[in-house]
């Protein structure tokens, strides 16, 4: 008899319940549990989960390695994916393995290279990938002298944290007044650069930004899948414009993406993202982590998130070619159940574990779905 697998996902995106789904309905008819922690209680994961933990508030990653392990030894978790203190974690992948626990993430070297964007740019660019002009910047003059360099070519400007991930701490530069333009429909990325210049010369600390010109669409996510042997089982492109996404296979996009996933080592499933300046595809990001978006290769016949696992496992599931490209599509929101705990609770009454993690009728989250997804 083919033992059941357990699964943990820890404070993962509401997006993921996706994924759990897909764990669910593999196509080789696997029992797997899912099991899940967060630091929010309402976070539609703890819902979906089959077992459920809130996360202790206010750990060190030296300390959250060890409440993870706990919950490895606890739970018998086969397979941890990690998106909290990734790189923390990965560290420790012999104490996982002393427990019985797969880590479903790349090596130390290949979190490290990626956390930073700089180092990530210039690495990349090392091995002949493109990737655009960048600048980092930790003051006000040194922003300026960016945003007035890029111009000079042509360019927009934009900023982003020199670490970070989905999009925190985008904005874009502009140098019109700010006026009632600005305070009519919804909330613009735009920022003033002489607001920005006096936060910066108000600041107490210095930024640690990368400048760098506005890309243009499309936008190619390309979702990687890579054997510990450093050879690629899956890479199929999302492509993204204005409302309109879809999927590829051009090599434009996957050749170099192939190039980063298996030069760096990026073991298991990553995501990495390209955007076009003037008519050259060239490197945005790179996540040592599954994408938010991931499920949606349901779409093209592919279950990537039990290929992923069964490739933590030891059980090779070979190069992996879409069956066929799905039809374009666009991104709705739907209703996804919460556990059946009361928004009133205070988190200092959140003591107890969400064991079983059962669901509410009443309550519900909107969360990214892809349409007419196909279930896996």
């Amino acid at each position: 008899m083919v033992s059941r697998v357990r699964v943990w996902l820890n404070r993962t995106y509401a997006e993921n319940v996706f994924f759990m789904d897909q764990l669910r309905r593999n196509p080789s008819d696997r029992a797997v549990d899912v099991h899940a922690t967060h630091g929010d209680v309402d976070s539609p994961v703890l819902a979906a989960a089959d077992t459920a933990d809130l996360e202790p508030e206010g750990l060190s990653p030296a300390a959250y390695v060890e409440y993870a392990l706990d919950q490895c030894r606890r739970r018998g978790i086969d397979v941890f994916v990690p998106r909290l203190h990734q790189a923390a974690i990965v560290a420790h992948r012999a104490d996982f393995a002393a427990a019985g626990t797969a880590l479903l993430a790349p090596p130390p070297e290949a979190v490290a290279v990626f956390h930073d964007k700089v180092i990530a740019y210039e690495a990349v660019q090392a091995i002949g990938v493109p990737v655009p002009p960048w600048w980092r910047i930790r003051t006000a003059s040194e922003l300026v002298a960016a945003v007035e360099a890029l111009e000079a070519g042509g360019h927009k400007a934009c900023f982003k944290p020199a670490s970070g991930a989905g999009g925190v701490g985008f904005r874009m530069i502009t140098r019109a007044p700010f006026s009632l333009a600005q305070l009519s429909g919804f909330p613009s990325p735009y920022v003033q650069l002489d607001r920005v210049v006096e936060a910066l010369e108000q600041a107490e600390e210095q930024v640690d930004w990368l400048v760098m010109p506005r890309l243009e669409q499309p936008e190619v996510s390309v979702d990687c899948l890579t054997g510990p042997d450093n050879l690629i089982r899956l890479a199929v492109g999302r492509t993204k414009n204005g409302r309109r996404r879809g999927f590829t296979l051009q090599e434009q996009w996957l050749e170099p993406a192939r190039r980063i996933a298996e030069g760096f080592g990026l073991h298991y499933l990553s995501n990495i993202q390209f955007r076009m300046l003037g008519d050259v595809p060239v490197l945005m990001d790179v996540n040592t982590r599954p994408a938010g978006g991931l499920h949606q290769l349901s779409l093209c016949g592919v279950n990537a998130p039990w290929a992923a696992v069964q490739l933590a496992l030891g059980e090779d599931p070979g190069e992996i070619v879409p069956p066929f490209l799905g039809q374009d599509y666009a991104v709705v929101s739907g209703p996804r159940p919460l556990g059946a705990v009361p928004l009133t609770v205070q988190r200092a009454e959140e003591t107890e574990a969400l064991l079983p993690a059962v669901p509410a009728p009443a309550g519900s989250v909107e969360v990214g779905q892809a349409a007419q997804a196909l279930p896996l």
